[in-house]
């Protein structure tokens, strides 16, 4: 697959070519004191010259010392909102005569296209694939944005702390299907991304911006970004060993690991509010007061709320041990016998995003140690 470069100063025609061919561009940008996926109109919009610092419970803003495009790590939303949304309509139904006319909602769901999406990203995109679209249980609303989805994904030349993508093996080099793939480098003077296209979409994108062969120096100082990256999250502090972690977890329905990661978690769901392939959801009914008019919403749940598991005779998982020891155990364990694949990509949005600070990692060498 053949690499090309394009200057820094030319990614704006990348967006308009994009745009162009009818995608609605979605890509970061700094708004709120954060970096967020928006929509995205022209270059100067996205976050150039800012990057993020995270740890456990924390998330700020600063200003790097370059002018990246890229230069920031996973921010608080994810790109699973684009595809399954928070919140949507599934049918309505009105009341004429002595019948009620119910009509399923179906979506006009607008082509969309993902600038900047990192490989942990597209590996959690993919997981979304398996539950929603290659699943028996098939979410139309998913599926009808996920077809028409347009992805620049970009390599990683920065990680966070909180990354662990290594220890899940999901980056930080782009391994996975996109249409067009790139790696942002900056050396010296020089300002560029190297591109290339993953589909015959993105090869008609390449055909429309002022792109040069990539020649071997550039591939060379392209590939060593990468792997910078690559040592900094290995030597990290959430670099770990995640080869048996099924089996563990498995083995530990009873550790005494649960009781105390409980005395400190509040069940406030933030953390599969963040991750970005948790999909619980729940439908809501609602009416208005004539009750002429009736409407289904399907909406994001999560398993540490308490009527999440609430059967006729009051919940299942009724306290926040059982509840946090059901989000990891089947994020880590049981989401392999499901999807054949486990449910964290290492993007450490969990930590970060946590108001106390409860590590995902920490939490799985805890059941290691005490059960040694």
């Amino acid at each position: 697959m053949q690499s090309f470069i394009l200057e820094a100063c030319h990614l704006d025609q990348l967006i308009q070519a994009i745009r162009q061919h009818g995608f609605q561009l979605v890509g970061p940008r700094l708004q709120d004191g954060a970096i967020l996926y928006c929509e995205i109109t022209a270059a100067d919009q996205l976050p150039r010259g800012w990057t993020d610092e995270q740890e456990k419970g924390r998330y700020r803003v600063r200003r790097r010392e370059d002018d990246a495009f890229f230069g920031y790590n996973a921010g608080p939303h994810s790109w699973k909102k684009f595809l399954q949304q928070p919140r949507r309509p599934v049918w309505r139904a009105q009341k004429a005569a002595h019948a009620m006319q119910i009509e399923a909602v179906v979506e006009d769901a607008p082509a969309m296209a993902f600038l900047g999406v990192r490989s942990c990203e597209l590996h959690a995109i993919a997981i979304q694939d398996r539950v929603f679209v290659d699943n028996r249980f098939r979410n139309e609303s998913y599926a009808g944005r996920r077809e028409k989805l347009f992805i620049a994904a970009v390599e990683c030349a920065t990680a966070a702390p909180t990354c662990f993508c290594t220890s899940m093996n999901t980056g930080p080099e782009v391994s996975l299907p996109a249409d067009l793939v790139m790696t942002e480098v900056i050396h010296d003077t020089e300002h560029y991304f190297l591109i290339r296209a993953g589909s015959a979409r993105g090869e008609d994108i390449l055909h429309q911006i002022p792109v040069e062969a990539a020649t071997a120096r550039q591939l060379r100082q392209a590939a060593a970004a990468v792997e910078r990256v690559r040592q900094q999250v290995e030597a990290g502090p959430r670099s770990f060993d995640s080869s048996d972690l099924k089996a563990l977890l498995y083995r530990n329905f009873e550790s005494p690991a649960w009781d105390q990661v409980a005395e400190r978690c509040l069940s406030c769901a933030n953390c599969t509010m963040a991750c970005p392939t948790c999909f619980c959801s729940t439908v809501e009914d609602t009416t208005d007061l004539s009750g002429d008019h009736a409407e289904r919403w399907e909406r994001w749940d999560s398993c540490f709320t308490a009527d999440f598991s609430h059967l006729t005779g009051g919940p299942v998982r009724a306290d926040t041990r059982s509840r946090y020891r059901q989000w990891i155990t089947h994020k880590l364990a049981t989401w392999h016998d499901q999807f054949g694949t486990s449910g964290c990509v290492g993007c450490g949005r969990c930590i970060a995003w946590c108001p106390v600070g409860i590590d995902i990692t920490e939490e799985v060498e805890r059941v290691r140690r005490l059960e040694g």
